[in-house]
């Protein structure tokens, strides 16, 4: 029973990866919010990333994400 339990949590961690990676293509401020639970300095960052360049925007949501790095 205690496997299962370890199976479930597991694919549930990566279905968030999942969404996270399509709202962070779509819509990256909200993935970043959604990924910090919090409006912090990197979701105003790539909130002014995304609204002057789209791609820059993705490009720092993955990275905060994914690769830890913070402002």
């Amino acid at each position: 029973m205690h496997d299962a339990f370890n199976k479930i949590s597991l694919n549930s961690k990566q279905v968030d990866d999942v969404v996270l990676i399509i709202l962070g293509i779509f819509i990256p401020p909200l993935a970043v919010y959604l990924y910090e639970d919090a409006i912090t300095a990197n979701f105003w960052v790539d909130l002014l990333l995304t609204l002057l360049f789209w791609i820059p925007g993705i490009i720092f949501a993955m990275l905060v994400m994914f690769a830890d790095v913070s402002v």
